[in-house]
């Protein structure tokens, strides 16, 4: 089954994928053989969306497929929501908005629960987008559920990360420009048709001047209107511009040393029993929880 669906998978196959990522994300027997097995590819560009609810991130992802498409790209997207809190599925309020895609041959998406991520992310985004690298998209969006302090993991997944805010975020600007200033290669002021649209751009780059002394060049500020499609253009150049620029590998490495530490860490426990160790517990009458975890060490 495997063999095929890795077959299926590298051509191209958009059921393989979508089969792919089901069944990595339930870690059916095999699974990790099959994640070994994924040949090397090119990698396309990981596009992180992120932002405060209410910005507009599923609407500008909306217009970034739009574009990208006319200029005969392959587009995958990956949608993080928050998870139902009775079955850890996803919350697909904002994906009607991206309902013209759903059938278009170019284009591919999916809806992913954080299923309790405190990153933002699915706890399997790594895999996924390992996944859909190799069925030969050109570009994976990436839309996180929010930003703050507990969403920086996107930086290290993206290639280039898009923060998108509104003209009325200037409070909330206050209260996570630390964390914006760390995460955000792009900043996007959208829903800018609002009033002091044009003052907030402008008090957002006084406020990331000091910023752009760590930076080859400037962070883009970038105003648009997605629901009109406007200022979409300069959105995509930016993010190529940023793509060709090439220097999040630091960040990428610490995300990969994270996720590796992990897997290390569950295989090595994999057969180590809470209730076993309950129960040899019971049985002891002068027990040391440190001599105990040195005998099983």
């Amino acid at each position: 089954m495997w063999e095929q669906l890795l077959r299926d998978l590298t051509g191209g196959n958009v059921q393989a994928l979508a089969r792919s990522i089901s069944l990595v994300e339930n870690e059916m027997p095999g699974f990790e053989t099959f994640l070994q097995s994924l040949p090397a590819t090119n990698a396309p560009g990981i596009i992180g969306i992120t932002g405060p609810p209410g910005a507009g991130k599923s609407t500008l992802v909306d217009a970034l497929i739009s574009e990208l498409v006319t200029q005969e790209k392959k587009v995958a997207v990956l949608c993080v929501d928050p998870s139902s809190p009775f079955n850890l599925g996803a919350v697909l309020g904002d994906r009607i908005r991206m309902s013209d895609w759903y059938t278009h041959p170019a284009v591919f998406i999916r809806s992913l629960a954080t299923r309790g991520s405190m990153g933002g992310l699915h706890p399997k985004i790594i895999e996924i987008t390992d996944l859909t690298k190799a069925a030969g998209y050109d570009y994976i969006l990436v839309e996180t559920v929010g930003v703050g302090q507990s969403e920086i993991e996107i930086t290290g997944l993206a290639d280039v990360t898009v923060v998108v805010l509104v003209p009325e975020a200037g409070d909330e600007i206050q209260t996570m420009k630390a964390g914006l200033m760390e995460i955000a290669d792009v900043f996007v002021v959208n829903k800018s048709d609002r009033p002091d649209a044009d003052t907030f751009v402008k008090n957002l780059r006084l406020m990331l001047a000091p910023a752009f002394r760590n930076h080859s060049f400037e962070i883009p500020v970038l105003k648009t209107i997605a629901h009109r499609k406007e200022g979409i253009k300069e959105l995509v150049a930016a993010i190529r511009l940023q793509l060709e620029a090439g220097s999040h590998q630091e960040r990428k490495n610490w995300l990969l040393a994270e996720k590796a530490f992990y897997l290390i860490r569950e295989r090595k426990m994999k057969d180590v029993s809470k209730e076993k160790i309950l129960e040899e517990i019971s049985k002891e009458t002068n027990f040391n929880l440190y001599r105990f975890v040195a005998s099983k060490s």
